[in-house]
């Protein structure tokens, strides 16, 4: 029998090929369901605001039709941002060619190696990934003794003072769900059915 989110994975993956994105990972983080989607591999820009709403509110009217979670949730439907989180070996693939770091789980790590690897990540595969250090040498590290890794993006030279985007203040909108105009957007929504179930319990 598949668990919760293999059949959200299941209603959601049709909604997201339709739509020409790529469905790069689902998690569930106590009562937050997060979807994360982005372009297809190699595209050149990511995802846009606009794609990214009309993704969530498609994949909010499957799940709420589904129903494929029995306890309350809050649906996040996002994208992986310029700095992305690397968790499976998919992950991995789709990034050759990109800076990351990576730090290893403790029980991976032999004396004398360092814990934490940052340089190039020249092949991966459905085990192993491969990085070339910035010291130039090449190590070969198993996915499954990772214990957090992403993409490195290299920002531009700081602004001066008193110029620049960061020197702007905007509000915060309290109507409308968590959104950003950024390079990582995110919508959020809460699931009807399961906000439901939850007031009927109380």
């Amino acid at each position: 029998m598949a668990t919760e989110l293999e059949r959200v994975r299941e209603l959601v993956e049709p909604i997201v090929s339709d739509l020409d994105l790529d469905l790069y990972d689902i998690e569930r983080r106590s009562k937050v369901v997060r979807i994360t989607i982005d372009t297809p591999p190699g595209s050149d820009g990511g995802i846009s605001l606009d794609a990214l709403s009309l993704a969530t509110r498609l994949i909010s009217r499957e799940i709420d039709h589904e129903d494929p979670i029995s306890s309350a949730f809050t649906l996040e439907v996002t994208s992986p941002g310029l700095e992305r989180p690397l968790r499976t070996a998919a992950h991995f693939q789709r990034e050759v060619g990109k800076d990351i770091t990576v730090r290893l789980a403790g029980h991976a790590v032999s004396d004398g190696e360092a814990r934490r690897l940052d340089g190039k990540l020249v092949a991966a595969d459905d085990t192993t990934a491969t990085v070339l250090t910035e010291s130039g040498d090449e190590r070969t590290i198993e996915i499954d003794a990772v214990d957090k890794a992403r993409t490195v993006f290299e920002w531009g030279p700081k602004p001066k003072p008193g110029k620049g985007p960061g020197n702007t203040k905007s509000k915060k909108s309290k109507k409308k769900p968590s959104q950003t105009t950024d390079q990582s957007p995110t919508a959020t929504t809460t699931n009807p059915k399961t906000t439901m179930k939850e007031k009927q319990k109380s």
